[in-house]
């Protein structure tokens, strides 16, 4: 009887060593894939005059345990220049992505950037938008909104 009680109890230990391994395994590979963490996504400019170019940081963090490596950023139109890390982005470390924008039309816009990392197969967008005005018209300050 003494026998059987040993080996049940390995069993269930081995089993329980299983699971708890797996669930280790599992812990550590979330962690070592890449990962962006952004401030925010989107930028709103407010009113800017026309033709006088306004520019929009983006904070990002990788949380990551592995370099984060941006692949590509491109804006939707050629008013739009996107300035980025190229080297990659050390694990814990933060980045920025500067977007300049510089309108030739008056009126509302939205624009937008995508970005590709290697933190997945979905790119990211950021979104920078506003009213251009007529120079010399009032503006107001840039707004950030989350």
């Amino acid at each position: 009887m003494k026998r059987n009680f040993s080996l049940q109890s390995l069993a269930i230990i081995m089993l329980a060593l299983l699971w708890n391994g797996a669930e280790i395994f599992a812990q550590t590979e979330t962690k070592v894939t890449p990962v962006i963490e952004w401030t925010n996504k989107t930028y709103d400019f407010g009113k800017i005059p026309q033709g006088k170019p306004v520019t929009a940081e983006f904070q990002f963090k990788n949380p990551s345990l592995v370099p984060l490596i941006i692949n590509s950023v491109k804006p939707s139109c050629g008013c739009t220049v996107a300035d980025y890390p190229k080297e990659p982005v050390q694990p814990q470390k933060t980045g920025t992505i500067r977007v300049t924008f510089n309108a030739a039309n008056t009126g509302y816009f939205q624009k937008s950037v995508v970005i590709a990392t290697n933190a997945g197969e979905e790119n990211e967008v950021l979104i920078i938008k506003g009213e251009v005005i007529p120079e010399g018209e009032q503006t107001k300050p840039a707004e950030t909104k989350k």
